[in-house]
């Protein structure tokens, strides 16, 4: 293998590894903005997921419609996502994600609800890109968080809602 050659295989691996990691940001921040359709084009077709010990949900429609179904009532979404791992083999990828997520729902809306987790995803390259082919969360913390100071009212309250998608 010539130099040239090692450069170009050392290049191709660094961009698969951003892209193969801006897919898994995709996720989330579409998942933050109610964007469906943004969301539905980070998975595969034959996707399957498994939150927490729930059943797994298998296929990408389907897994859309379950996070629309159970993100319905959020009035705010917040992902913070660490992705520590891409390791890329050929056109599949797996990954380790750390995770903190924040929600509030209409029903409880000064309660946040928080969870502390680890994503472990597999991506497969797609003529459209890296997609996620699997996705396991695994839950280690879940709790509530209220703001028994007022500080919220004391900065002037929440702001604007920009980024929230109806589709």
């Amino acid at each position: 293998m010539t130099h040239d050659d090692d450069l170009t295989l050392r290049l191709r691996l660094l961009l698969d590894r951003a892209d193969a990691t801006d897919t898994l940001y995709r996720y989330c921040s579409t998942i933050d903005r109610r964007d469906l359709s943004g969301l539905r084009a980070t998975l595969a077709d034959d996707v399957r997921a498994k939150y927490g010990n729930a059943d797994w949900i298998e296929g990408g429609d389907t897994l859309v419609g379950w996070i629309d179904t159970m993100t319905a009532d959020t009035l705010w979404q917040h992902h913070l996502i660490s992705v520590y791992h891409v390791d890329v083999d050929g056109d599949r990828a797996s990954a380790l994600s750390y995770h903190t997520s924040h929600q509030m729902f209409a029903a409880d809306p000064d309660v946040a609800q928080a969870i502390i987790a680890r994503y472990h995803d597999q991506l497969v390259r797609t003529p459209s890109g890296w997609k996620i082919s699997e996705k396991i969360m695994e839950i280690l913390w879940a709790g509530e968080r209220r703001d028994p100071s007022g500080r919220l009212d004391a900065i002037g309250g929440r702001g604007p809602t920009l980024s929230r998608s109806t589709t």
